[in-house]
């Protein structure tokens, strides 16, 4: 059950990130970065809005260092090919990597980065909240063990699948070309951390 959850659930995110920049154009992901930029700072503030958009800055620069389209930028010719051939190839580099579906695709993981700054944004506050419920965990598991009680594995399948769904439905919304509400991105790391923990806590061990 857990293991087809999870190839559905990262199937689904793969085919979504695959197919939204054909049939979204890279407008439509900045206009949405740039609602959900101002929503943010109508909630939390201009300064946490900045430091949300610096990040995500840092994070699609991060991305782009190790992503494998090649600069758009023509270079300068070296001693190994003629001016000729490397020209050529500058130009079917232009002609493959610069169209509309790539342009869409840098908005989208644009877009995405932002979210996933937002995210990260309120892990360090929502930490106390995680440590607590790992401390619940482990405090019930103590008490089961000293009962000489065994875990219930229906109870940890039903709660790994539901946090596995719970971490794949927020990686999809990382993509979606539609506004989120910026109260979603913290309430997605609590329910995580809570299923997870919890489904730690009745695990067989």
């Amino acid at each position: 059950m857990i293991r087809a959850v999870a190839v559905f659930a990262l199937s689904a995110w793969l085919v979504l990130v695959l197919y939204l920049p054909s049939a979204t154009p890279a407008e439509r992901f900045l206009a949405v970065m740039r609602e959900e930029h101002q929503a943010v700072a109508a909630l939390w503030g201009w300064a946490r809005a900045e430091q949300i958009l610096n990040r995500a800055a840092r994070l699609q620069e991060a991305t782009s260092n190790v992503t494998p389209i090649p600069s758009l930028v023509v270079a300068p010719p070296t001693e190994a090919l003629p001016d000729a051939v490397g020209q050529e190839m500058a130009a079917v580099n232009l002609r493959l990597f610069h169209n509309r579906y790539f342009r869409a695709v840098d908005a989208l993981f644009l877009l995405a980065a932002y979210r996933l700054a937002a995210l990260l944004q309120w892990l360090p506050a929502l930490a106390p909240f995680g440590l607590a419920c790992l401390g619940d965990a482990w405090l019930q598991r103590q008490v089961r063990s000293r009962e000489l009680r065994s875990g219930q594995p229906e109870r940890f399948a039903l709660l790994a699948s539901g946090c596995i769904g719970l971490a794949c439905a927020a990686a999809l919304g990382l993509v979606w070309p539609g506004a989120i509400n910026p109260l979603v991105w913290p309430a997605a790391a609590v329910l995580v951390a809570f299923s997870a923990v919890r489904a730690w806590g009745w695990f067989k061990g």
